[in-house]
């Protein structure tokens, strides 16, 4: 039996497959962005690199949960 991924991680297969970059290179671009507020950093995302908001918020909740 497979366990299923849940939670931010769960979105990474699509984020990769839709905007052809690996997950740890997002997570680097959310790290040197110098912003450290959640939303902020959706917003970031959805205007520089044209991510769709659940894509973005994703990323930033799992990366934030790691710690910058």
């Amino acid at each position: 039996m497979t366990d299923q991924v849940k939670g931010p991680a769960a979105y990474f297969p699509s984020i990769e497959k839709k905007y052809g970059r690996p997950i740890a290179e997002w997570q680097q671009i959310i790290r040197e962005c110098g912003i450290t507020k959640h939303m902020q950093i959706v917003a970031h995302l959805k205007s520089e690199y044209d991510l769709g908001h659940g894509h973005a918020n994703a990323l930033v909740a799992h990366t934030l949960a790691e710690g910058l």
